[in-house]
């Protein structure tokens, strides 16, 4: 079984800044990457910013400049440095990792159980 947990939303008025992190533990053999999403109310799931295991970074171009995405040594942890927050940055932040686990011959989807992002004065 494998599980992701998120911390770090907040709420935070404009110009702030947030660290969200993200952690998968269980009995997992490798990783292909690991992410954020993110949900505003009344919108769809999108793609915030994601690392590939080899290195390649993806960033949306509405975070761009102000987003940093990194993973700690173990490739284990993920996390996502927020700075110059807007209002339209609010909504529930999603980690998404495809692992493989044991007993699997091919990599999987989990996603985490969301954080809320706040930003408002």
């Amino acid at each position: 079984q494998v599980q992701l947990v998120e911390s770090g939303g907040d709420l935070v008025q404009p110009g702030g800044s947030l660290r969200l992190t993200c952690t998968a533990s269980g009995n997992i053999v490798g990783f292909n990457a690991m992410g954020w999403f993110r949900q505003a109310q009344g919108n769809r799931r999108e793609l915030v910013a994601r690392h590939i295991t080899d290195d390649t970074i993806t960033y949306s171009d509405s975070v761009k400049g102000r987003f940093t995405i990194s993973r700690d040594s173990a490739m284990t942890t993920v996390y996502l440095q927020m700075n110059n927050l807007r209002p339209e940055d609010t909504a529930v932040y999603y980690c998404n990792a495809i692992i493989r686990s044991y007993g699997s011959d091919s990599y999987q989807t989990y996603w985490g159980q969301g954080t809320q992002v706040t930003v408002s004065s």
